[in-house]
Order: C-alpha cells, then sequence, then structure tokens
C-alpha cells in the first residue's frame, strides 16, 4: 500500500491519547441512572508533592461508598477537592453529568455536594434548631429587604424553614432538643446535628469524614442505621471516610482505597477484604522466611538434641 500524503496541511497537534477508566461498579440499582459523581484522573499538587494523582471513581446515584486508607493517605484531600476547598491541579469532576471545573465552594454546594467534618463544627453557642436553618442559606426565597421591612414573604419564609428544620431534626429523633443550645448535646448527638445541617441544604451526595470518630460501638451501629435511613428516605448517594473497618465493610456497597494519593484497590467489600494491596498498605509487608536447603536439613540431622553429650 503506497503512503498516505494528505492533500492539505495537517493542523492536528499532537496528543497523548490516554483510556478513561473501564473499571467501573455501581449498584444494580443506579445501572439506567447519571452517576452523581466521576472524577477523571484528579489530582492536585503542593509544590513539589503530589498529595493525589490519577485519582478514577465513579459512585452511583444512590450508592453508599468509602473511601478508605491509611493516615495521610490523601483521603481528606480529596474531599477538599470535591467540595472546591482545593482547586485540583488537573482531572474532572462530574457531578450528576455536570462540569465542576471553575465552582467556588458555596457554587458546588448549591450544585449538590454537602459534607462533615473530622472535627465537629457547629456553631455551638447557637440552638439546635438555628443550626440546621443556616444550612438551609441556599433556599432562603425571601430578600434582605423582606428580613428588614418583616414582609408576608419573611413570614412565609421564615415558618417554612421552621418547619422543615423539625422536619429534618425529626429524622434523627432530634426535635424535641431543637431549643437546647448545640454546644451543650453529648458528642454523638452534636455528630448527628453536623450530618443533619449537611442535609438541609438538599445535596445530592453527602460527604462524611470519619463520622464514627470518638463513638462507641451502640453509637456506631446508630451511626450506620441513621446513613442507611438517609439513602432510603432522601435517595441520596452518601460517601464516606472511615477507619472503623466494621462500619466500612458492614454498611458500603462499593469501596476504593487510597495509599499515598494513588487508588490501590476499588470493590465490594469482600474483594478489598481480600485483597494482597489493601492487607499489605494497612498492616506491611511481609517478611519471608528463607527456603530451607539440603545443607540445612544435614546441619540439624547432626547436631545433638538438648542433653545430649552432657554429663
Amino acid at each position: 500500500m503506497s503512503e498516505f500524503k494528505p492533500r492539505v496541511k495537517e493542523r492536528r497537534v499532537d496528543t497523548k491519547m490516554v483510556p478513561l477508566p473501564s473499571d467501573v461498579i455501581v449498584p444494580e440499582r443506579d445501572v439506567s441512572e447519571t452517576p452523581v459523581l466521576e472524577c477523571r484522573h484528579l489530582g492536585i499538587d503542593f509544590g513539589g508533592l503530589r498529595a493525589v494523582q490519577d485519582f478514577n471513581l465513579t459512585v452511583g446515584h444512590t450508592e453508599i461508598a468509602g473511601l478508605i486508607g491509611p493516615n495521610g493517605a490523601g483521603k481528606t484531600t480529596v474531599f477538599n477537592l470535591l467540595t472546591k476547598v482545593y482547586q485540583p491541579t488537573r482531572g474532572i469532576i462530574m457531578l450528576d453529568g455536570n462540569d465542576t471545573a471553575g465552582m467556588s465552594v458555596p457554587k458546588v454546594n448549591q450544585a449538590g455536594i454537602a459534607r462533615t467534618f473530622q472535627n465537629i463544627r457547629l456553631f455551638s453557642r447557637l440552638s439546635v434548631e438555628d443550626n440546621v436553618r443556616i444550612g438551609l442559606h441556599n433556599q432562603i426565597k425571601c430578600s434582605m429587604f423582606d428580613g428588614i421591612l418583616r414582609t408576608p414573604r419573611y413570614f412565609k419564609s421564615e415558618k417554612e424553614m421552621h418547619e422543615r428544620s423539625l422536619a429534618l431534626l425529626d429524622v434523627f429523633d432530634m426535635a424535641d432538643q431543637a431549643n437546647e443550645v448545640s454546644g451543650s448535646l453529648p458528642y454523638g448527638a452534636q455528630r448527628r446535628l453536623e450530618i443533619v445541617r449537611a442535609l438541609a441544604t438538599n445535596p445530592k451526595l453527602l460527604l462524611l469524614d470519619e463520622p464514627a470518630a470518638g463513638m462507641n460501638p451502640s453509637e456506631t451501629s446508630d451511626l450506620m442505621d441513621n446513613i442507611l435511613k438517609i439513602r432510603d428516605k432522601f435517595q441520596i448517594a452518601v460517601m464516606l471516610i472511615e477507619h472503623d473497618m466494621d462500619l466500612v465493610m458492614g454498611i458500603c456497597e462499593g469501596i476504593a482505597v487510597l495509599n499515598y494519593g494513588k487508588i490501590i484497590a476499588k470493590g465490594t467489600p469482600e474483594e478489598i477484604q481480600n485483597n494482597p494491596e489493601v492487607i499489605e498498605a494497612y498492616l506491611g509487608k511481609q517478611v519471608e522466611k528463607p527456603a530451607r536447603t539440603q545443607a540445612d536439613e544435614a546441619a540439624e540431622a547432626v547436631a545433638p538434641t538438648d542433653g545430649q553429650g552432657e554429663e
């Protein structure tokens, strides 16, 4: 075959072609829905440090997903990238099919991502209800002037926010604590309140950063029930970072394992539990004993046993 010679000047630049991740798994019930989250080749650098690199992950529309890994693996950094606390150095984040490039933290929250934090970040001097009402900020239907002039629209909006706040608190059996100061609540209740406040923003994807930290086994069991309740009642996806493996393996449908900023494994809980790379990342590499040789066996055969050769 003769060499092909183009008749017009080529305008194509040298472009490196890379494959998109094909190892995507989502719950069967979400197959016909657009994934709520798609990360493609996501990464961020801090100076010369690549904190996250080539991060590829897909979360189904109503999936409960887990992101696990040793301390310092980059898990919270990933959450900061998803919520735009950090802007990615490279890669794409798609939320419900829409690119979030250039969005600010408030904009990405309005688009549908809400989160909690490792350390509780409530307005500790405000009431429980007021903390939830703050989460409703992106749904306020009255203006500043309505508030100043106390127009009918203002009072209607206040009533709706009050009713919505109590309804959300009731999901977690906290409606009777609406008037209490949030800083006076027990630790587990403060954790629940932070989740309620995040839900008040009406998210499509709820990010929970170590929600079981500091909880006893009974509180952790209640948390698992609450996460399932959130998924089923609000029909949203939940993605959590957690070190409590009983919680992760007991509730997550898909799990990604991060180590040194890279995903080393993705799959179901059963697949992750039996993955050698995951075991090595958590427990370290097992040192193999050197193989026994014939010389070793011969030396043992002629060596005196305990007590032999003594008078």
